[in-house]
């Protein structure tokens, strides 16, 4: 992320006039090359003279008609992302677009309509707001072009050198979890460089754990159990004032770690793992001490006296981990102590900068975990509960969108509408333009997976358009638009039209002969699905009738997927779950629609390129190893065969659109590009979390895991796929496995992500249970190594460590 400079590209003013209509007054700091008719319509929408303040959103650099002449070289870190597959094209501009109605008796007919705009390659432009309104209202008071000169000048201005610059993997991570001190890490050493004071030690209370939830059925039993006991009283600790460690606790803390494990802390490298409900931790002040390099660090307490069981209604806390003991030698292990993420902010999934326009500072919060194609504020919450009803479904049916039939949710056929390449309009009819905007801006992200998953939407995205531009919007292939005109509806150049202001969805009568519902090809019994589940595919996937309707497939389909997705979604609504967890539960919706896409692609062509081969776990044997399964899997050939059978028409479709072809691109620079290759780590969590494994598979599963987990890097990924499927409890049950191998695995495996100040984070959310048997089972581990140390001479040492790795092999390749 750069520091300073190109977060603004261009200002631009238009003004509608009483004579000549809408007319753009002035281009900083040069004109586009773009017809300022076009421009100037963007700008000012219909009916803006309605409306006192309105915010619409659109884009530059999406066709040839509004690409900017010459094209700005731009250093933009997504740019990559936004390239496209075919060649190379510029990238896209983000207008945030401010129109204003100021009423003067003193003026011409009593009023002036204007609109400012800002054209930046970031997407979160909602950043920018404030300081557009300033600049508005600076220019109605002294129309001239230093407002406009001024506005770029503040917005270039601002400073992002402190802003971390976060994976793909740590964005995915950072929006599973609320904690507010994840990744603060990352912000010292920028602090150090810029020569920086360092930021004030904060008190870091304790939080509700972030736990992640295979479905929305146990988060709403868990947050109705929450709930009934909000209103209980909870004890307070009673000794938290004299728990304050002293230098000789820490030396009888490092004395203890070779005494059988406490109910309290177990230390292991440096820091502890607390079992007991600890209260808040302190990282600054005279109650703790932190260091770099090699010091004791002093963070948290816990006492034992009613702490391994909580009251029926007190929620369960996450807990900050102590690295208040060191190894008997006194030199610490941890290369990441946990004082080193004492928040340097408020909150680390923004970074808080300023704004200067004029005498004014004006506070910027700019996200550090969003994804190209989810621009600005949107929200799928309104846009599930507007569309809510199948009933309010108009038009024929299609076998791309109506994969439940004629109780196909909207939501549903608003997602393979967009996956499958279809003109997409929202019609706000008497409705804000921003507010049409929004929606559209809600149904990119929706598509996408929230930017996590797919792409190719936002650059087909149209939030506002008019009469004046329909020619070139409506060229593009696949657009989606939203306009405010009802005479759009009667054109009839869209295949779904989307109705805000009344929450209807209309098919067009024309999608039969524009998109002929052709079967999916034949030959689906490559490796996998034999002739007899071919036919059975084919068979299911009947062609629709000549007048629109649907035989045998769609007409009579229980989309059972789809329909349980709609029932979290509405129950996470009801129990007023946040916007968060929505989106989270979209991007696992797209996630599981990609690794289907890969299956049917398999199927169909015999490989793929979106995703893992399918293929399942084999013991090996003969001198062979074994092999870990991959790809989207099924606990039985029945639920496969209908989930092939129910989507085949949309996967199909799928394979057709430029977002599949996004996708193969994605993938592949996937594989070059992650940490953890050669494992299908989402196949390896459905394994543990939903089949019946046998002993072996188990160990093979976390001694990969064990292996693809040495660096920060790998940590990372693996918890960024882990965390949204049931978080570290899945591996947790590995400590209670009957086989020894399996425990000690896991064991390791564990120690290996408290390396970490993330995998800290994330091990605090693991139940009492599981935190006392991991510290039991670390301690009996370091015990035995310990034992070992002292056992061997130095010189036999590296021998016994090649035997000791030979006979952990032999075991984990050995018969059970």
């Amino acid at each position: 992320m750069s520091g300073g400079g190109n977060h603004c590209s261009f200002v631009l003013l238009a003004e509608f006039h009483l004579l000549e209509g809408a007319q753009l007054k002035c281009q900083f700091p040069q004109p586009l090359g773009i017809d300022e008719g076009v421009l100037a319509m963007s700008m000012l929408p219909d009916g803006a003279e309605t409306q006192l303040d309105d915010w619409t959103v659109f884009f530059l650099n999406q066709t040839p008609f509004n690409t900017i002449q010459p094209v700005l070289a731009l250093d933009d870190a997504d740019t990559s992302v936004r390239s496209s597959v075919v060649g190379d094209q510029p990238d896209l501009l983000c207008v945030l677009n401010l129109v204003r109605t100021k009423h003067d008796k003193t003026w011409e007919r009593g009023a002036k309509v204007l609109a400012l705009a800002i054209c930046t390659r970031h997407p979160f432009i909602q950043i920018f707001k404030p300081v557009l309104l300033m600049a508005l209202d600076d220019y109605f008071l002294n129309p001239s072009q230093d407002c406009l000169s001024r506005l770029f000048d503040a917005v270039n201005s601002m400073d992002l050198a402190g802003a971390p610059s976060l994976t793909r993997a740590e964005r995915l991570l950072m929006r599973t979890s609320d904690r507010k001190d994840l990744f603060a890490e990352k912000f010292y050493p920028v602090a150090a460089t810029n020569n920086a004071p360092t930021p004030p030690a904060k008190q870091h209370r304790t939080s509700d754990s972030i736990d992640s939830y295979s479905s929305f059925e146990e988060d709403i039993l868990m947050r109705a159990r929450d709930n009934d006991g909000a209103s209980r009283p909870s004890r307070d600790r009673a000794d938290t004032a004299s728990s304050i460690r002293t230098a000789s606790t820490l030396q009888s803390a490092s004395q203890h770690a070779q005494s059988p494990p406490s109910e309290t802390s177990f230390s292991l490298g440096g820091s502890a793992v607390w079992v007991g409900d600890e209260s808040g931790l302190d990282y600054g002040g005279s109650e703790a001490a932190s260091s770099y390099d090699g010091q004791s660090i002093l963070s948290g307490s816990s006492t034992l006296a009613g702490s391994s069981v909580t009251s029926p209604g007190r929620k369960r806390r996450s807990t900050g981990a102590s690295t208040s003991s060191a190894l008997p030698n006194g030199s610490a292990l941890r290369s990441h102590p946990v004082g080193s993420m004492a928040a340097a902010t408020k909150d680390t999934h923004f970074y808080h900068t300023t704004v200067q326009y004029k005498d004014h500072q004006l506070p910027i919060k700019m996200p550090l975990f969003t994804f190209p194609e989810e621009v600005g504020d949107y929200s799928l919450i309104t846009l599930v509960k507007l569309f809510s009803s199948p009933a309010l479904v108009s038009g024929p049916q299609h076998p791309h969108l109506h994969t439940n039939g004629p109780a196909t949710h909207p939501i549903i056929i608003l997602f393979n509408a967009l996956v499958t390449g279809k003109r997409i309009i929202f019609l706000g009819h008497k409705r804000p333009a921003g507010e049409v905007s929004t929606f559209v801006l809600a149904a990119c992200a929706l598509g996408s997976g929230c930017g996590a998953v797919l792409r190719g939407f936002i650059e087909r995205a149209f939030p506002y358009a008019n009469l004046n531009n329909k020619d070139e919007w409506e060229s593009v292939p696949a657009y989606i638009a939203g306009v405010t005109n009802p005479i759009f509806q009667q054109l009839g150049a869209w295949d779904v039209l989307f109705d805000i202001a009344t929450g209807t969805v209309t098919i067009s009568r024309d999608i039969m002969a524009t998109y002929p519902p052709t079967p999916p090809p034949p030959g689906l019994g490559s490796s996998v699905v034999s002739r007899e589940r071919a036919a059975t595919l084919k068979a299911d996937n009947s062609v629709g009738s000549e007048d629109g309707t649907l035989k045998n497939d769609t007409s009579k389909a229980d989309n059972s997927a789809d329909n349980l997705f709609i029932d979290d979604i509405r129950a996470a609504i009801e129990y007023h779950y946040g916007e968060n967890a929505v989106r989270l539960r979209f991007t696992e919706y797209v996630t599981r629609f990609v690794r289907l896409a890969s299956r049917f692609e398999e199927e169909v062509t015999g490989t793929t390129k979106i995703g893992y081969p399918s293929q399942a776990f084999t013991e090996g044997g003969h001198g062979r190893l074994p092999q870990l399964g991959s790809g989207v899997m099924y606990n039985d050939d029945a639920t496969l065969i209908r989930e092939l059978a129910l989507n085949a028409h949309r996967l199909e479709a799928f394979r057709h659109t430029l977002s599949h072809r996004y996708l193969m691109s994605d993938f592949a620079k996937q594989q070059i590009h992650n940490r953890i290759k050669g494992c299908d780590v989402l196949h390896q969590i459905f394994r543990l979390k939903h089949a019946k494994i046998s002993d072996m598979e188990a160990s093979v599963i976390m001694r990969t895991l064990v292996e693809n987990c040495r660096s920060y890097e790998q940590v990372v990924e693996l918890l960024a796929m882990v965390v949204p499927t049931g978080g570290l409890t899945q591996l947790a049950f590995g400590l209670f496995h009957p086989h020894e191998v399996v425990r000690e695995t896991t064991v390791e495996l564990f120690n290996q992500l408290r390396e970490t100040p993330v995998g800290v984070l994330f091990l605090q959310t693991l139940n009492q249970f599981q935190r006392f048997a991991y510290v039991r089972l670390a301690q009996a581990r370091e015990q035995r190594l310990q034992a070992e140390h002292h056992l061997y001479p130095p010189a036999l040492q590296s021998r016994t460590h090649s035997n000791s790795s030979a006979h952990s092999e032999q075991r984990l390749n050995g018969p059970f």
